[in-house]
């Protein structure tokens, strides 16, 4: 198993790139899930896990994992699939979301797979829009082509631990916020549950979201406001992109709106479940005006002020 990822640190170029790795894994099915290696820290059998009583169903406990007490989840139970009494776990992949690190207990690890944004598609439409799932692809596995489903792991995790989407009142800066309301933000992400935490909160000053699924959709939005004479900067006061999305991540559609005259001076920023400096080294290369990782009201909020203070010309 450590074999299997213990590359992955060097991967991470494929980010930018519009390129991914995807670690699949089974869950006592025939069906085939995937995870961003990008996301995955490690993968362990399965630990001993201590009980925690009273909390959320599919949490199976806790336990020790490099001198850090992480909650275990039950990924089957979570995604909502049914019952099996044959079904085992056999290891647990420890991730690393929104600052936070979980482990999810799955079956059989298969293999990881190189692959192209651009291979990946959104969830077909009769799926509906409880799924669990943020995307899918097709990929030859011995012999057969068959479909992978990538687990919409931040919707998992949000049934799990409640998002506050209060915002501190000391954030708040009044001579900026009297003149959000109104203003429009669009908002660039694969994950309903992230453009809902997003939406929520920044509704509370009067901002109208403008929301796409994924990176090409927002450039084809920006490049029709373009093509018909508007000002981008005047539809939109700025944007919030994720960093991985199907057809196009958010790297590539800084890059390309950065590189088309018409809309270059956009407010940009990315704003991720990935964490680390990497994040921060692409933010400059490609040119955001701001970097925040996933589900923090208060951050949300300082950015939209930040670029509230430009337009009004306020030194903060």
């Amino acid at each position: 198993m450590s074999e299997l990822l213990a590359s992955i640190d060097q991967r991470t170029q494929l980010v930018g790139e519009n390129r991914l790795e995807l670690l699949m894994f089974k869950l006592g099915t025939r069906h085939t899930f995937a995870l961003n290696v990008f996301k995955v820290r490690e993968v362990i059998t399965v630990p001993l896990l201590n009980q925690l009583p009273g909390s959320h169903a599919h949490l199976k406990g806790v336990t020790n994992y490099r001198g850090s007490s992480i909650p275990i989840i039950d990924l089957r139970a979570a995604i909502k699939m049914a019952n099996k009494t044959d079904y085992q776990p056999a290891n647990v992949i420890i991730t690393e979301y929104n600052r936070s690190v979980q482990g999810f207990l799955i079956g059989q690890i298969m293999s990881i797979i190189n692959t192209s944004w651009s291979n990946i598609q959104p969830p077909p439409s009769t799926a509906g829009k409880n799924n669990y799932l943020t995307a899918i692809t097709q990929v030859d596995i011995e012999g057969a082509r068959e479909l992978v489903e990538i687990i919409d792991v931040e919707k998992v995790l949000a049934e799990i631990v409640e998002y506050d989407t209060t915002i501190s009142a000391e954030v708040l800066d009044d001579q900026v916020t009297q003149h959000l309301k109104g203003k429009k933000i669009l908002i660039v992400d694969d994950s309903a549950t992230a453009r809902w935490q997003i939406r929520e909160t920044l509704q509370q000053l009067g901002i109208i979201i403008i929301e796409q699924k994924d990176g090409l959709k927002a450039l084809n939005l920006l490049r029709s406001w373009a093509d018909e004479g508007k000002t981008v900067t005047d539809e939109i006061l700025m944007m919030f992109t994720d960093a991985e999305m199907p057809e196009m991540d958010g790297y590539r559609l800084t890059a390309e709106v950065r590189q088309d005259p018409r809309m270059s001076n956009l407010f940009i920023a990315l704003n991720t479940s990935l964490s680390g400096s990497f994040n921060e080294a692409m933010v400059e290369k490609v040119g955001c005006n701001r970097f925040i990782s996933k589900f923090q009201p208060d951050l949300l909020v300082d950015v939209v002020q930040q670029r509230m203070r430009q337009v009004l010309n306020i030194e903060e």
